[in-house]
């Protein structure tokens, strides 16, 4: 019972220290242009899809099978809420 405590203590905190956002860690780097051309977004998500693939890798390439699983079939926006408090949306179940 106390592990668990811990571990929930623990994984609240780290989020928390994730709740930045996204975009506040990227912006740092080059400001809107570091993941968006010309500083605005595109339509369809594309262009900053591969902003994030081609400093992160390809999701094949990429440490988690989550990430492996869906390569080609969705962006990475898909599921990372870039300019939001937030690190992944909700976004399995309307697959899965």
């Amino acid at each position: 019972m106390f592990k668990a405590l811990v571990l929930s203590i623990l994984l609240s905190f780290s989020g928390a220290v994730f709740a930045g956002g996204i975009a506040d860690s990227h912006t740092e780097m080059s400001g809107c242009e570091a993941c968006h051309e010309d500083g605005a977004p595109s339509d369809d998500g594309a262009f900053e899809n591969e902003a994030c693939a081609s400093c992160h890798g390809p999701l094949k390439e990429l440490d988690s099978d989550v990430h492996k699983n869906h390569e080609g079939a969705m962006l990475c926006n898909d599921c990372h809420q870039v300019h939001e408090e937030a690190l992944a949306k909700d976004s399995c179940s309307r697959c899965h």
